[in-house]
């Protein structure tokens, strides 16, 4: 098969894909194969959405979201890529805060909720916290994982240019030899961010992820899959927006 046939192809059979399973969910609520209450069928999100729409609620629910989703992504993907590359760069630092990893690392965002009410309040700021924290230790392994994987020899052979010092090898090894490690984080960054929207907004904050908890309060579950798929396309517009810049970025891979 050729390429480009397999280029075209593809999304072809994700469309196919996509009707078979609204189709079955349709044709399963339909005929009685799911107790009623329990998922809504497909037919009524339409309508469902519709109504949000017209209202108002569903864009100021994106509005609200894409607020704190922006601002925690930015603060939790550059401080964790700038911290992940000065500890792989580092061995000092690196010993130094091992052991603030190790401790860090495994605690949840959602854990962090409590604290960001405390420190933040009931706004944007305490969304934002949680969802830059969630974000953080992706970019910061994604970031430290690339330096560690620069091979040796190219700090000699910046060395031989008169690149040596710290910042010169920063400059010219470091950070291009670890630019497709750095991205391939955020663009993980990019989903767990969306996941952690969700987590962040559960105190109140409003946005998709309040939305959606009021929704399910009043057992509206057409609302409840309205905003998820509208999560699931705010994700594929970012990821796909992100994969042009990427393919920008790195265009010298060939």
């Amino acid at each position: 098969m050729s390429l480009r046939r397999s280029v075209l192809l593809r999304p072809l059979l994700g469309a196919v894909g996509l009707v078979v399973l609204f189709g079955g969910w349709e044709a399963a609520i339909r005929l009685g194969w799911v107790p009623f209450g329990l998922l809504p069928a497909p037919s009524s999100l339409g309508p469902a959405w519709l109504d949000e729409l017209r209202s108002g609620a569903w864009i100021q629910a994106i509005r609200d979201s894409l607020t704190h989703y922006l601002s925690g992504l930015l603060i939790g993907s550059v401080t964790g890529a700038v911290l992940g590359l000065l500890c792989g760069a580092v061995p000092v630092l690196d010993g130094l805060l091992s052991g603030v990893v190790r401790v860090l690392r495994p605690i949840p965002g959602l854990a962090w909720v409590p604290f960001a009410i405390l420190w933040f309040g009931l706004n944007t700021a305490g969304a934002t916290f949680v969802i830059a924290i969630s974000v953080f230790w992706i970019n910061f392994y994604a970031a430290y994982g690339a330096v560690q994987a620069i091979d040796p020899d190219l700090y000699e052979v910046a060395a031989s240019f008169g690149h040596g010092g710290f910042w010169g090898r920063l400059r010219t090894v470091v950070i291009p030899a670890s630019a497709p490690g750095l991205l391939a984080g955020l663009r993980t960054g990019l989903g767990q961010a969306w996941m952690s929207v969700v987590a962040a907004e559960l105190f109140g904050v409003p946005g998709i992820g309040a939305r959606m908890m009021q929704a399910s309060s009043l057992l509206a579950t057409d609302l409840v899959v309205v905003y998820m798929l509208t999560m699931a396309l705010l994700y594929a517009v970012t990821d796909t927006l992100f994969m042009l810049v990427r393919r920008r970025l790195l265009g010298w891979q060939g």
